[in-house]
């Protein structure tokens, strides 16, 4: 398992939504958030994507920052786990 910098998950999603998740190896989710954003982005025509396009943008923030933080935990367990 490969260390994750969680400000870098952050600062990819802040370009583009779901990146920082594909960094994170949730390449899934990270392309689901993708096409979530183009959508909205679409519905921004309809008033709607004003709304739903800057709440999945900032949970994509959020996730992404979570994700790493939570892969970088796990690292350290499972690697105090070995050495005990």
């Amino acid at each position: 398992m490969v260390v994750k910098n969680p400000g870098i998950a952050v600062l990819l999603s802040f370009f583009l939504t779901g990146l920082g998740q594909i960094y994170n190896g949730h390449i899934l989710k990270g392309v689901l958030m993708i096409v979530l954003q183009i959508v909205n982005a679409f519905l921004v025509i309809l008033f709607i994507g004003m709304i739903t396009y800057p709440l999945v943008w900032v949970w994509g923030l959020y996730d992404a920052y979570k994700s790493a933080d939570r892969i970088n935990q796990e690292k350290t367990r499972l690697q105090s786990t070995v050495f005990l």
